[in-house]
């Protein structure tokens, strides 16, 4: 079986406004799947209709080849869920917050063991297991949640906003604990407000808006749907606005703005426009500090399809 969660024809109403409109996706065995879009998408509605959460108007899930409902409590004990909102028992240990989680799904003591000291090795927790949640940093509190999480070792686990508010170090072994987990064979659902985290774990990525899906695919075939081919940030100070105007008449450029010193540039097409923008500056004799290029990003393409920032 290489689809976990089928999703076809998926409505759900609140009176007049359509959370998610006739939705239909599908996550595959032992990926990432990034889940994203703007507030109000219809990312959580979805998450809690796979879940069993919502009632729904019309359409299927399935996970495991098997019809979703809310007694299906074989498939619900192959799922782990970490919410955004930190959920520990403030009385017990990091160890103890582990067995009790995980005994909710384990009930043999030496299999649960083991399972609790793999999943503290996993997030990084081995020098903290006597230490309760009120004397964690918010990124090993953090930490926590997810092991709790996914102690029992489900083989779907959705993750939603993991590494909010964390420090590097902690977002770090995170991102490397999920790759991991999906090497081991989880298949995961991700959301996050972070592109750069999607560019670096996901494997594939659904864009979503008032509840349809608006693309999907890798992040390279995402960033082939983008409008612009290449983007040059300059770095130069006190441009005046008759050479802005003649930037914005070179060939293949489709905007042009500039702020605090900082001129940004896209482009349609991507071939010798650095060179012809070097060339232009020269012969205006306009002094520059930097000046860098970079192709489109995921972020652009999310901008384009919905035309809003992640956060909206």
């Amino acid at each position: 079986m290489d689809k976990i969660i089928q999703i076809k024809n998926l409505t759900k109403q609140y009176k007049d406004l359509k959370a998610i409109d006739n939705l239909t996706m599908e996550v595959r065995k032992e990926e990432i799947l990034g889940l994203l879009g703007p507030n109000g998408s219809g990312k959580s509605t979805t998450i809690n209709c796979i879940l069993s959460l919502l009632n729904f108007e019309q359409g299927e899930i399935k996970i495991f080849g098997k019809e979703m409902k809310p007694d299906s409590y074989d498939i619900k004990a192959k799922i782990g869920m970490v919410f955004q909102e930190v959920a520990v028992l403030e009385e017990l240990t990091v160890q103890e917050n582990m067995d009790y989680f995980c005994g909710l799904y384990i009930k043999d003591k030496k299999t649960r063991q083991q399972y609790i000291n793999e999943a503290i090795e996993l997030v990084g927790l081995e020098e903290f297991r006597k230490f309760y949640p009120k004397q964690l940093s918010g990124g090993l509190l953090r930490r926590l949640n997810i092991a709790c999480g996914i102690a029992h070792k489900p083989e779907l686990i959705f993750l939603d906003e993991p590494t909010v508010a964390v420090d590097p170090q902690s977002r770090n072994h995170i991102l490397d604990g999920i790759q991991k987990l999906r090497d081991r064979g989880a298949t995961i659902v991700y959301t996050t407000h972070y592109m750069e985290e999607v560019e670096i774990i996901c494997d594939r990525v659904i864009i979503l808006d008032k509840g349809k899906v608006l693309a999907s695919g890798t992040t390279d075939e995402l960033k082939e749907l983008a409008k612009i081919e290449e983007k040059i940030t300059v770095e130069v100070n006190n441009l005046q606005p008759q050479y802005l105007e003649k930037i914005k008449k070179f060939e293949s450029v489709d905007k042009v703005e500039y702020h605090g010193n900082i001129l940004l540039i896209t482009y349609q097409k991507g071939k010798n426009n650095m060179l012809d923008l070097m060339d232009y500056l020269k012969k205006e004799n306009i002094k520059y500090n930097k000046i860098y290029s970079e192709r489109p990003t995921l972020n652009d393409v999310f901008l384009e399809l919905t035309g809003k920032e992640l956060r909206d």
